[in-house]
């Protein structure tokens, strides 16, 4: 179970509460509950479908309590790695050939598209990763998100809308 699921269980919950160290400890508490509930699993979805609401449940429920305790950390690309090393992560971190040109914009849409996300509500910023990170199906997303189908495409459309609304006139 935990060979076969793990990357995408990971890679989901990353994406979500985007912290390495809070991504990898509720993805192992999620293999964890599932496996303690394996009992309880009725088969009416896809064990997957299962074991991803399993992990989203969780995320959540860490995001909720960090954010509730204003919990915000960040790195600078130029701080040391550790206080033995005076390496940076900017040294560290492989830089793509690009033109000067092209990594600008990619980085300024990327900024944006970042910026324009952390303003979205908690409900809105999840069913767009769900979708469109994750790339799962409406049905997918239903199960995990304990919703209908309906009501999935209505959120993605409010959520998207939202973030349009967000990032300003060039992308309307």
């Amino acid at each position: 179970m935990v060979s076969r699921y793990w990357d995408r269980i990971y890679s989901m919950v990353h994406q979500l509460l985007r912290n390495q160290q809070d991504a990898e400890e509720v993805t192992q508490d999620a293999f964890i509950r599932a496996h303690r509930g394996l009992v309880n699993f009725r088969g009416e979805s896809a064990f997957s479908t299962w074991l991803y609401q399993i992990a989203t449940n969780l995320a959540r429920n860490r995001y909720w309590y960090w954010w509730r305790r204003k919990r915000d950390k960040s790195v600078s690309f130029d701080a040391p790695v550790s206080a033995e090393n005076d390496m940076t992560l900017a040294d560290v971190i492989p830089a793509e050939v690009q033109s000067p040109d092209d990594i600008t914009v990619n980085q300024e849409f990327i900024d944006r598209i970042a910026r324009g996300m952390e303003l979205l509500s908690s409900k809105h910023r999840e069913i767009l990763v769900l979708r469109n990170v994750k790339n799962m199906s409406y049905e997918e997303i239903a199960a995990i998100l304990g919703i209908s189908v309906g009501t999935v495409k209505s959120r993605i459309a409010r959520a998207r809308e939202s973030l349009r609304s967000k990032l300003g006139v060039d992308f309307q």
